[in-house]
């Protein structure tokens, strides 16, 4: 932030909280989500010094750590989006995971928004039609090639699955789980973005320091591979959205934080700033 004298500063002013990954500045009000609970800060800037005891909006969250790490948004109608992920690599999920969920910060009231999603680490919407978009992990040891991590496009308000744990990259079955199923059953990804590539945070393109073109394209950050021989990764890729919400080109836009196997750098997350 800037303090009084117009300097740019850092200060910490939480500490002692529980993974504490999703935060949303809302209206004047900080949330913030850890592993098994979302906080609320309430006029946070007036009180940096003293943001005292928190607000819990909602703490029924399952307490697992794998994949359970929150990314979260606010949606356009005001509510607060996250993911809870598998608490694996395969298998077949409780209910309550594997999924993107949202909770009104008012009521309290927790709903599910689809399912079938083993890690999400990256929500958005559409800044036109409002539809959610998010990208999504696919699992491990099914070989250096398979599956894809993939971008999903959510298009109605009626909750869908996207396969997890039967289904993946919405072409494949998964040879232990997906025996007798069929990845008709559940709606396939927007666009397969590579395999173990981790993408993470994505934008929309709203400003306007950009040609034209880049308008609401979707910029994705992938973190790069781990269990690839030849790590892939490690860049800010573009796609871009054309009629119906189909991908219809998925391009670089930033790279070289990578050379061969070796990274400086691993892309977490975008931001579209005031500036463009």
């Amino acid at each position: 932030f800037r303090s009084k004298d117009g300097k740019r500063t850092s200060k910490a002013i939480l500490n002692g909280l529980h993974r504490p990954n999703g935060i949303v500045y809302h209206k004047g009000d900080l949330y913030v989500a850890e592993l098994s609970r979302i906080l609320k800060y309430k006029d946070i800037e007036n009180n940096l010094d003293n943001p005292g005891k928190p607000e819990v909006v909602f703490d029924a969250l399952p307490k697992d750590e794998p994949h359970g790490w929150k990314y979260m948004v606010m949606g356009p109608d005001n509510k607060l989006y996250f993911n809870i992920g598998a608490p694996c690599n395969i298998c077949v999920p409780p209910d309550t995971h594997a999924q993107i969920t949202r909770v009104d910060p008012v009521k309290g009231v927790r709903e599910t928004v689809v399912k079938g999603v083993r890690n999400s680490v990256g929500i958005t919407f559409h800044p036109v039609t409002k539809e959610m978009w998010f990208t999504n992990h696919g699992r491990d040891w099914m070989g250096e090639d398979m599956p894809n991590d993939t971008l999903h496009r959510v298009a109605t308000n009626k909750p869908s699955h996207v396969g997890y744990p039967y289904c993946h990259q919405g072409d494949v079955l998964d040879p232990e789980l997906g025996k007798g199923r069929s990845c008709d059953e559940f709606t396939p990804p927007a666009a397969k973005l590579g395999t173990h590539i981790a993408p993470l945070g994505l934008k929309f393109y709203t400003g306007n320091m950009f040609p034209a073109e880049y308008k609401n394209r979707i910029f994705i950050a992938n973190h790069g591979s781990w269990n690839k021989t030849n790590k892939i990764g490690f860049n800010i890729m573009q796609a871009t959205v054309g009629a119906g919400g189909k991908v219809v080109k998925y391009e670089p836009f930033a790279e070289g934080w990578a050379d061969g196997n070796n990274y400086w750098g691993r892309p977490v997350d975008v931001y579209v700033m005031k500036d463009g």
